[in-house]
């Protein structure tokens, strides 16, 4: 040990083995995949990292954070060897340069015309898997009718002359509302539209009478009925079945240069989201995953979570791309949009295919 010492071998040897411990958890080496079972994984599966890493989810607690929550609480991330931590943005517009940078690895959007202006203006995020859709004939987006309008709105054509609560134009709640007018054989010049940022604040308004008919979403949606305020009116998939609300987003940087740590966050992602789709349309494992969900969300109320329809979560990620690319063209042609987007790049299926792939598609029967 003194000769090493003396000749300057032992103290390069500790410096290299400062600088190996502290690479970052993202520089792993290429695990195999496809893991045996002979190796404790189930054939087809990946096996974990070799090196721990982190992954930073820009979350706020929706209740389309389903995937991100299940596989956490159960275990799948880390059946990867990955850390999730999730972090909270006051608007989506200080989000989407964060996952831009690498700053944030994943992050949920919601059709907007800034999201898409943000992209055509430069900033380079890519459009992953399905965070979001309604469910026909069990939407969680929807519109709903004051009680004093019940006996007066029996079908979309009786929506003439009456007020209208939508929370935001060129957003999604803007791109169903067009949509429902057009169903409906209306214009805007048939209705009056009425301008409610808050969705809550809905309710005090159709109960007073002052908007006749809200576009509105859960939980309020049945809150709203049992407290009497309104009652739920039709389904939003009459006129609008495929219209992609939420969209997981990924950075380039996840998505290109650190594929080993995103194909298995992918995998367990959609893990977590079979689980939420049997607890909630086959009933396997509800109560478990009602207490994740009373967890990390604000609904907090176990048998408010029974009540509710929920929000559609795909269990193999497919996002109605062709959805997307209309609600651009809406909000283009209403003049909100500034430049253009090239689908092709921004849109990117890949590493939720081969999460597919590896651990095989859903059984829907």
């Amino acid at each position: 040990m003194t000769r090493w010492m003396k000749s300057g071998w032992f103290i390069a040897l500790f410096v290299l083995a400062l600088l190996v411990s502290a690479c970052s958890p993202k520089e792993t080496a290429k695990p195999e995949t496809g893991a045996s079972d002979d190796d404790g994984y189930p054939s087809g599966d990946l096996a974990p990292l070799e090196k721990r890493a982190k992954v930073v989810i820009a979350e706020d607690g929706a209740a389309s954070g389903a995937g991100f929550y299940i596989a956490k609480e159960k275990g799948y991330f880390e059946d990867y060897n990955i850390e999730v931590e999730f972090a909270k943005f006051g608007n989506s517009d200080d989000m989407l340069p964060a996952l831009a940078a690498g700053e944030v690895d994943i992050a949920g959007g919601v059709s907007t015309a800034s999201f898409f202006n943000a992209i055509a203006q430069g900033i380079d995020v890519k459009i992953i898997a399905d965070k979001g859709h309604n469910v026909p004939g069990e939407s969680y987006f929807t519109f709903v009718i004051g009680n004093h309008m019940v006996d007066e709105i029996k079908d979309y054509a009786d929506f003439k002359g009456k007020k209208i609560a939508v929370s935001s134009r060129n957003a999604i709640d803007g791109y169903i509302y067009e949509e429902m007018l057009k169903h409906a054989g209306l214009t805007e010049d048939d209705v009056e539209y009425v301008h409610i940022a808050d969705f809550g604040s809905m309710l005090g308004a159709i109960d007073a009478g002052t908007i006749d008919a809200a576009l509105s979403i859960e939980p309020l949606i049945t809150q709203g009925i049992e407290n009497g305020f309104h009652v739920r009116f039709k389904d939003a998939t009459d006129y609008a079945p495929e219209s992609q609300i939420a969209l997981v987003l990924g950075s380039p940087q996840f998505m290109d240069e650190e594929e080993d740590i995103s194909l298995r966050f992918m995998a367990a992602y959609l893990k977590g989201v079979r689980d939420y789709n049997n607890a909630f349309h086959k009933d396997i494992g509800l109560d478990e995953v009602i207490s994740i969900m009373t967890k990390h969300t604000a609904m907090k109320d176990p048998a408010l979570w029974e009540k509710v329809n929920v929000t559609g979560l795909d269990p193999d990620g497919k996002m109605f791309i062709d959805d997307i690319k209309k609600q651009y063209e809406t909000y283009k042609a209403n003049g909100a949009i500034r430049g253009e987007i090239d689908f092709d790049k921004a849109i990117d299926t890949s590493i939720t295919e081969k999460a597919v792939e590896t651990i095989g598609e859903y059984d829907r029967e």
